[in-house]
């Protein structure tokens, strides 16, 4: 297999971590963290956002930087460097280029649902902050570069089917499936970004990907027109999900 930089496109309070848990538990793959987050955070001056200091302070600020680390070699000499990205962090100064030369793929969940979970960390997010705007807009000038839809998951279809949506996934982006993929041990990683004490706490105790749980509570009045904004974008993206993966694909073991 030749060398595989895929960038994971999501927006907050997805399946994110757990995610870049399942790329992480493959020997052949390094991942990271949310490389342009402590750019973003310097470039948006968002100090409300849990860990702000500890971010600016341990993590490069430069994207051009970033960009370099992100295109050039894959870390640990892996075949595989998994890019756990939020699309909000992508900047509108910013040239997207490099972008292209990645496998870009897009992880959603319902709006209603990241919603409801992040006003437990930011009271009055934006819809810029859903990520869902950035997210669509990526889709649309990398479908319009390529002429073909670049692979959507949704949280919860890899949660009610974790082995048939990974597997769809490697097969999109030609990566082999692997049985690790779907379990990992409990705790914090050297590859997390120093904001994960704060955001983390639940992925910490997790072994795999949970259960679909609906949500029980009702989202605040103050998001609904939020919630009304970004919801049209999430269904386009919906549509263009991949299913999962047809019974009978072989997992190999990289332990064999």
């Amino acid at each position: 297999m030749t060398v595989r930089r895929i960038a994971m496109w999501s927006g907050p309070r997805n399946i994110s971590t757990a995610m870049m848990r399942s790329w992480g538990n493959r020997r052949d793959t390094f991942v990271c963290d949310e490389p342009l987050y402590a750019h973003y955070l310097l470039a948006t001056s968002r100090a409300d956002h849990p860990g702000y200091d500890e971010t600016i302070r341990h993590h490069e600020t430069d994207w051009p930087t970033v960009v370099a680390w992100l295109t050039g070699p894959v870390p640990d000499g892996k075949l595989i460097f998994y890019q756990k990205q939020m699309a909000h962090h992508l900047l509108p100064d910013m040239n997207l280029a490099w972008v292209k030369r990645l496998a870009n793929c897009f992880l959603i969940r319902d709006p209603a649902e990241v919603l409801l979970s992040l006003v437990e960390f930011l009271p009055t997010p934006t819809a810029e902050e859903t990520g869902l705007p950035h997210q669509a807009r990526l889709f649309d000038q990398l479908f319009q570069h390529t002429g073909e839809a670049p692979p959507v998951i949704d949280a919860r279809d890899v949660l009610e089917n974790p082995q048939g949506m990974l597997q769809a996934l490697c097969e999109r982006i030609d990566v082999p499936f692997v049985e690790e993929m779907l379990s990992w041990p409990t705790g914090p990683r050297e590859t997390d970004g120093v904001w994960a004490p704060y955001w983390y706490g639940k992925v910490y105790q997790t072994t795999g990907f949970g259960k679909y749980r609906a949500p029980v509570r009702s989202l605040p009045s103050h998001v609904l027109p939020i919630l009304d904004e970004v919801r049209p974008l999430y269904e386009r993206l919906y549509e263009q999900r991949l299913r999962p993966a047809s019974q009978g694909i072989a997992a190999i073991s990289l332990t064999d």
